[in-house]
């Protein structure tokens, strides 16, 4: 079977169907397939990007069940300390800010705008930033087509988009979790809009609460959907639920170790060539799980995340920073190649 598959997922002729079959196939069959496909697809190196994560204030009126983060300090930065921060990170070489946050109505697209091209005029640096839940609320703040907004907040320098607040998109599931969030729908539409104005984004999906495993297949079929329609996604980051100090952590223990490296494999099997990169995110999954995750389909393991205070909220275990020495340790320790990267995947 596995040898079909390995066929299959080179031709891009995986189906929904195949992909629940190996949820329950043999696990390390599964592993091997995945990481054989992996060493085809993209070969031995792991890659990695020099970033910094800035939250720009944990105030928030969205309210979703499985957030920590939110009103966990109570704070907001001001420009000043968002330069700062910034300059923090260039001090190390950081290519890579990741700029978010809470949502609140006063911010607007005239202020994430304005915010942008202050940094931009004060650092040259990728601004990774933003999602299309607040995509979807800055543009409903300001009266505007969230088209309209997308074309301003590139025009004032934002580089690339995250795919956050994707979660898992069934919207039965996202009823649970969170209602307050945009549609299935209304992601995928600020998504494709994105891709079409010349934005790259990443592709995320957030598994272990409430989910099925035909849900987690749904989402991935749907981001595939996409990736064919636009190519705009640089990588899939599956992301592990993480249960600490929030609400859904009360009905929900999360995924296990054993779902992590599945969700890997799988992913790796049904998007093929359309999405070659699969990364890792080791502040939610742990360095040692991370490591395994290398050999079951992934080849990228994130960033170094100064700072990504969201994850430490709810739970992360592994501290939220690693320099590039530690990350070039920890693919070397597992005999494959570090290479560093900028957001876009181009070579530092």
């Amino acid at each position: 079977m596995m040898e079909d598959i390995y066929e299959r997922s080179l031709a891009g002729e995986i189906t929904k169907e195949d992909a629940l079959k190996l949820v329950d196939s043999n696990p390390f069959q599964l592993f091997d397939t995945a990481d054989r496909l992996r060493q085809e697809l993209v070969g031995d190196e792991v890659t990695f990007v020099a970033n910094k994560a800035i939250d720009i204030t944990d105030h928030c009126m969205i309210g979703c069940a499985f957030c920590s983060f939110r009103d966990h300090v109570g704070y907001e930065m001001t420009t000043e300390e968002v330069l700062e921060s910034i300059k923090e990170a260039k001090d190390i070489k950081a290519t890579e800010i990741c700029l978010f946050g809470g949502i609140m109505p006063h911010m607007t697209v005239d202020y994430y705008c304005d915010l942008i091209s202050t940094i931009k005029s004060e650092y040259d640096i990728c601004l990774h930033a933003l999602s299309p839940v607040e995509i979807y609320q800055t543009a409903k703040s300001s009266e505007m087509s969230t088209y309209d907004a997308l074309k301003a907040l590139k025009k004032a320098g934002m580089d690339t988009m995250t795919g956050a607040s994707a979660e898992i998109l069934v919207d039965s599931v996202r009823e649970q979790i969170c209602p307050k969030k945009v549609t299935t729908d209304e992601w995928v539409n600020i998504i494709k809009e994105a891709h079409n104005l010349g934005i790259p984004t990443t592709s995320t999906i957030m598994y272990g609460s409430v989910e099925t495993w035909e849900d987690r297949i749904d989402h991935m079929m749907i981001l595939r959907d996409i990736q064919r329609e636009t190519g705009g996604f640089t990588e899939l980051v599956p992301m592990t639920f993480l249960n600490q100090n929030n609400e859904l952590g009360q009905i929900s223990e999360g995924a296990s170790g054993m779902e992590d490296l599945k969700v890997h494999a799988i992913a790796r099997i049904l998007f093929g060539r359309d999405m070659p990169n699969i990364q890792v995110s080791w502040i939610k999954m742990g360095i040692r799980a991370s490591q395994i995750a290398l050999h079951c389909g992934a080849n990228d393991l994130g960033g170094t995340m100064m700072e990504d205070k969201i994850s430490i909220a709810a739970g992360a275990s592994d501290g939220d920073y690693l320099p590039r020495e530690r990350m070039i340790e920890i693919i070397e320790d597992i005999g494959r190649i570090p290479v560093e990267r900028t957001t876009t995947y181009e070579r530092v």
